[in-house]
């Protein structure tokens, strides 16, 4: 099988670098242009294009957990395995997130636009907390929800979690379902988003949801960008409904340099990059060497969407 690196594997790591380390499972190169798919019988990528569906594909692999962007009745209908990247981002999202928790409770994010105005200035006395004691209510309990509440946890606060079968995990005190969203963020001091984009959790944070939050709380989304209604976000941030947002996706990406979002003291704006590390190469090799050797043996490969 020859396994193609596509180009835009670039907008994470240097799709050299993930074909040097795949050398020793077979035949593997960068794809340049949609020109050369013709090559291909197994494709690792981060971007999707229509064009994937006219080459003789027979695998596809997201560097993403995400998928949403792929047409997976076409691909099942076309022969084409689409697997993905999950279960790989946990410890780097839930050191992201924990990042932008004590940035807002330590004000962090306040005093470095100080010293880019070259101002030594305190905050309020009653601005910084510390995160021990506070709540995080984490909707989503997978691979990202669960890295962000062993972290949350470890840092002593109160970690709730909203997954569809209320069950016990671990460092979560407590599990409720989406039917009681809303009671899940009404006392949370911080709301984290990490659920995959699905028929079911497009919109889940709307004005309702935003309501009924504290006005001391601060919303993280790790998600996708269309969990949260992003109009009704801005409106309650404007409105001082909740004290800030942190917000690495967004309805459209990159976002429009227009938003109001860019100028929100209290908004911290990331390019949807909570997963970054620079070993990310090195753990889609493991999954792509293992899948790899799974087709080869005419086995089902792991991480499989369709």
């Amino acid at each position: 099988m020859y396994l193609g690196i596509h180009h835009s594997v670039e907008q994470v790591f240097p799709p050299g670098v993930l074909r040097d380390e795949l050398a020793d499972v077979g035949p593997v190169g960068v794809v340049p242009d949609d020109a050369a798919l013709g090559d291909c019988d197994g494709l690792v990528t981060f971007a999707y294009d229509a064009a994937f569906l006219e080459a003789d594909l027979g695998w596809i692999h997201s560097i993403q957990a995400g998928v949403d962007r792929f047409p997976f009745a076409e691909l099942e209908r076309r022969g084409i395995r689409l697997t993905n990247s999950t279960g790989i981002h946990g410890d780097a999202v839930g050191e992201t997130v924990v990042g932008y928790m004590t940035a807002f409770a330590r004000r962090l994010h306040a005093h470095r636009s100080s010293q880019e105005r070259r101002e030594w200035s305190w905050p309020a006395w009653d601005e910084p907390f510390t995160l021990s004691g506070e709540r995080a209510t984490v909707v989503g309990l997978g691979t990202l929800g669960r890295g962000v509440a062993a972290r949350a946890d470890a840092l002593g606060m109160d970690v709730t979690g909203v997954k569809r079968t209320p069950i016990p995990v671990d460092h979560v005190g407590t599990v409720l379902t989406p039917d009681d969203l809303q009671e899940a963020v009404a006392d949370a001091r911080f709301v984290v988003l990490a659920v995959p984009l699905t028929d079911g959790t497009e919109g889940l944070v709307g004005a309702p949801e935003l309501d009924a939050m504290r006005e001391d709380a601060y919303l993280v989304n790790v998600a996708r960008g269309p969990v949260i209604d992003q109009d009704a976000l801005v409106a309650a941030l404007e409105a001082g409904g909740i004290a800030g947002a942190a917000l690495d996706v967004f309805e459209r990406e990159p976002l429009p340099e227009d938003s109001p979002l860019w100028d929100m003291d209290e908004v911290i704006v990331t390019p949807h990059a909570a997963a970054a590390t620079r070993d990310y190469y090195r753990r889609i090799t493991t999954l792509v060497r293992e899948n790899y050797r799974r087709f080869d043996r005419g086995e089902s490969p792991v991480n499989a969407v369709v």
